[in-house]
Formats: C-alpha cells, sequence, structure tokens
C-alpha cells in the first residue's frame, strides 16, 4: 500500500483501517527506536508518507477534489462575471 493509486481505491471504512494500522506501526516503530530495539529505521519515514497519502486521500473527498471532480472542473465553461452587463 505504498502507492497512492492503491489507496484511492480503497473504500472510506479502508482507509480508516489503514489509518489507525499506520499509526500504531509509526508509534511501535519509535518506540523501538527509543530503545534501542529498531535496527531498521527506514520503516519511519515510511510509515509516515503512508500516514500522509491516507489523509490526502480523506481530504479529497472531504472536500469533493477527487479525480472525477477535478475533472469536471478542468472542462466547466468559466461563469461570466456580472458586473457590467
Amino acid at each position: 500500500m505504498t502507492d497512492i493509486a492503491k489507496v484511492r481505491e480503497m473504500s472510506d471504512k479502508e482507509l480508516l483501517d489503514a489509518l489507525q494500522q499506520a499509526k500504531q506501526d509509526l508509534w511501535s516503530a519509535r518506540f523501538a527506536l527509543s530503545t534501542r530495539q529498531l535496527n531498521d529505521t527506514s520503516g519511519i519515514p515510511k510509515t509516515r508518507r503512508t500516514i500522509a497519502r491516507i489523509l490526502t486521500v480523506q481530504r479529497e473527498r472531504g472536500t469533493g477534489r477527487g479525480a472525477a471532480a477535478t475533472a469536471a472542473k478542468a472542462t466547466a465553461v468559466p461563469a461570466k462575471s456580472g458586473k457590467g452587463a
């Protein structure tokens, strides 16, 4: 689940579950790092990016700024201003 396209294919429920799991993974990795039990520290930034992707998709859906809304906006004819008409 590292690609944004895969995240966008998820349902809202799956996004919530994935976000909760990613936050738990990040907490566990940070705890292991602080107790010097974590050997591979590259997982922390990867998990942070995963959380960011999930939050981005949630915000897009919340504001109606998904791929379909963006495509519709690009093809829409701009409204004329009512001033001076």
